[in-house]
């Protein structure tokens, strides 16, 4: 049977349909939960009628439909959380599950490594939090951090301009101050719960098939020498603004340099020689689980 998985993060919703063997990516639509959450000190009404516009578009042609929150939905007090759930329950007919910070590393981990074999570190990055595993057959690892791009985003607001004023390195010093990263190390870094896949093919990022392990939701790789290189090309010399012109969802990149700059810091931090850029999400583990 056919199943809708709609994830929804701080900054990204994402679609998936499961149609009982594979995966496939159906939509993905920026709602600035978080950002308009810092501004307003609660939910902004418009991004929840947003959401539920969208869930209600696939409950015309799906049955069995799983929809779940991460980040700035576990934070919500107990009165707001108890209204957005309530809300959310009347207007669709569907339960909204608030996944927690271990339980989206694990569902995540599960699902880009299940075809991996030897020790890689695994970064889920996102609008507001950030997971980070080092997984050897299981986790041996994990420590999670409750800032994301968004909130990097909010104290260099230049990174969304054209250009960036603020250097890669300045990003990476900040973040490694409030970063929670791994002691542990490893060659192999993978990149999930987002669309690191589609970034590196649509922002000049060089990349080459990858070697590391089959999957075809893992097709390509990078040398952390080329990454580095291309990321300080990015905040540099690569026009932002070309890139959203032919973009459907302009403002998905805004914090992507901001995204880079988590990778870079969690690379170098497990010593990876490769980084393997997914848009592998918490689908697989919740499909295994379900």
């Amino acid at each position: 049977m056919e199943k809708i998985i709609i994830e929804v993060g701080s900054t990204v919703t994402k679609v998936d349909l499961y149609d009982g063997e594979d995966i496939k990516r159906l939509e993905e639509k920026t709602i600035l939960f978080k950002k308009n959450y810092g501004v307003n000190h609660c939910l902004n009404e418009e991004d929840v009628l947003e959401l539920i516009q969208i869930v209600k578009k696939y409950l015309e042609k799906y049955i069995d439909i799983y929809v779940c929150g991460t980040s700035i939905f576990r934070k919500l007090s107990g009165e707001e959380r108890k209204e957005f759930l309530d809300t959310f329950k009347k207007e669709t007919g569907l339960d909204f599950h608030i996944i927690s910070e271990e339980e989206e590393n694990h569902l995540t981990v599960k699902g880009a490594t299940r075809l991996v074999s030897g020790r890689v570190c695994v970064m889920i990055g996102g609008g507001g939090s950030t997971e980070i595993a080092i997984y050897d057959g299981e986790i041996i690892e994990e420590v999670n951090t409750s800032i994301g791009v968004i909130d990097v985003l909010n104290v260099f607001p230049d990174l969304s301009e054209d250009i960036s004023k603020t250097s890669l390195e300045e990003v990476m010093a900040y973040i490694k101050k409030h970063l929670n990263l791994p002691k542990l190390k490893a060659d192999v870094l993978i990149l999930a719960g987002g669309a690191h896949e589609m970034f590196a093919r649509e922002s000049g990022i060089t990349y080459q098939e990858n070697k590391v392990y089959q999957d075809h939701h893992a097709p390509i790789m990078m040398d952390i020498e080329s990454r580095i290189r291309d990321t300080k090309k990015y905040f540099e010399e690569i026009s932002l603004n070309q890139i959203k012109e032919k973009s459907s969802d302009p403002a998905w990149w805004d914090a992507t340099r901001a995204m880079c700059a988590f990778a870079l810091v969690v690379a170098e931090t497990v010593d990876a020689k490769i980084i393997i850029p997914t848009d592998i999400s918490m689908t697989y583990g919740i499909i295994s689980g379900s």
